[in-house]
């Protein structure tokens, strides 16, 4: 059981440890961090975390994390309307952006089918998926969700739920290793993923 000098820093790192990655000894060192900084370095923090729960918007065409109701891709006008790629969060967005290899549209599901945790198609933006394929002419469709089965499930059921309309389906190559998430994809590996997608017919593990 760990002894703390004072039950604020006992607070802080209880706190600092919730977030994903970081364990107490971590929790603690940031914590200790702070202290040792003077007291605007912590009102900034604390100003721009507050804000960031209040203030951010979610983009309503794409669903991605933005300052105002359309994000900056969506508002692009250079960008390619006619490709859509489609990835599980805001993180595969960032990843593929860092790339400087796609200069289409995205789609974020918000997740991926996995119904050991509960997620199912309702759960996900998948019916505005379905409606920019079908007002936004959209030609080409890529799926870019993470090489594991609940990934290639989501990939099947989102291409049976689109397969009716006159789009191309594909898919990024699996330079990708299996069971990896595009965040932690080093960029030449998931740009040239993007560049050599291969034509998207179905499950891999049929």
């Amino acid at each position: 059981m760990d002894i703390y000098p004072s039950k604020l820093l006992e607070d802080a790192v209880k706190e600092l440890s919730k977030l994903p990655g970081i364990g107490k000894r971590t929790a603690l060192r940031l914590a200790l961090h702070l202290l040792r900084e003077d007291l605007q370095t912590s009102e900034a923090l604390a100003s721009a975390l507050i804000r960031l729960r209040q203030e951010i918007r979610y983009c309503s065409n794409c669903h991605n994390i933005s300052d105002t109701g359309m994000c900056p891709i969506c508002s692009n006008p250079k960008r390619n309307r006619a490709i859509l790629c489609v990835v599980e969060d805001s993180r595969d967005v960032l990843a593929i952006e860092n790339t400087a290899q796609f200069n289409g549209m995205y789609h974020i599901l918000g997740g991926i089918i996995s119904p050991v945790d509960g997620i199912g198609p309702h759960d996900l933006n998948i019916d505005s998926l379905e409606h920019r394929v079908s007002e936004q002419h959209i030609e080409e469709v890529i799926f870019a969700l993470p090489a594991t089965i609940e990934g290639d499930t989501t990939n099947f059921y989102l291409f049976r739920r689109l397969q009716d309309y006159s789009v191309k389906f594909s898919m990024i190559a699996r330079g990708v290793a299996v069971g990896d998430d595009l965040e932690y994809t080093d960029e030449l590996t998931l740009g040239r993923s993007i560049i050599n997608r291969t034509r998207y017919e179905g499950p891999l593990s049929k």
